[in-house]
């Protein structure tokens, strides 16, 4: 288990890491100009991205449903927003952060149903 959770938090950096770049603006969202990919929120995404791949060491089942549910909501509002903007979609930032967040997903839905607590003797 402690290998699929270091998985997560690595695919979480991932994630982090594209949220970084964009912040920074070294790379660039297809034709999307600062005003409709403001700075702050690639940056507050990116940390919220590394703060929730640390979150995952805790083993708290209920805290990897919240960022399943989290990380769903954030998946399903990129490509409804942008469904009509396939340059935004197929960008370096698009990929990299929804490429790492779809595995990232599978691997926390997997963590959720295959994870058991150890029983503790009486």
């Amino acid at each position: 288990m402690k290998r699929l959770m270091t998985a997560c938090f690595i695919l979480a950096l991932v994630a982090a890491l594209g949220y970084f770049l964009l912040g920074a603006g070294l790379i660039e969202a297809g034709n999307l100009g600062i005003e409709n990919a403001p700075p702050p929120i690639a940056w507050v995404a990116g940390a919220c991205y590394v703060v929730g791949g640390l979150l995952i060491f805790l083993k708290k089942r209920w805290l990897w449903i919240a960022g399943a549910a989290i990380n769903t909501l954030v998946i399903v509002f990129f490509y409804t927003r942008y469904v009509s903007n396939p340059g935004v979609i197929v960008s370096a930032p698009g990929l990299i952060t929804k490429i790492a967040q779809i595995i990232l997903e599978v691997a926390l839905i997997y963590l959720i149903l295959k994870y058991r607590k150890p029983a503790t003797a009486k």
